[in-house]
């Protein structure tokens, strides 16, 4: 297993079409992408990002291998067009 950490703010004016593409596009992508979401954080208050998602992946090969996709670009096209500040990091044991 190997983890990794979403990041970004929401839009002001996307929240509503966020949650909506978050829900019905994202999470379901990154199941079927044999991707695990192990927490989710809002940050109300202070700096940092808004969203922070933890998560692990079966293997680093597996994970290099859907980032390298075309339906991992077209995915991370489209959360852009509700965030900003988007980040992944990928944590190494």
């Amino acid at each position: 297993m190997i983890r990794f950490v979403f990041s970004w703010n929401i839009n002001a004016d996307e929240e509503a079409r966020y949650f909506e593409f978050i829900v019905r596009d994202f999470a379901p992508k990154l199941q079927r992408a044999r991707l695990q979401l192990t927490e989710a954080w809002l940050t109300l208050y202070g700096e940092g990002p808004q969203i922070i998602m933890p998560g692990v992946a079966p293997s680093r090969d597996a994970l290099d291998q859907l980032l390298r996709s075309a339906e991992w670009r077209e995915l991370v096209q489209k959360l852009k067009q509700h965030v900003t500040d988007y980040r992944l990091h990928i944590i190494e044991d």
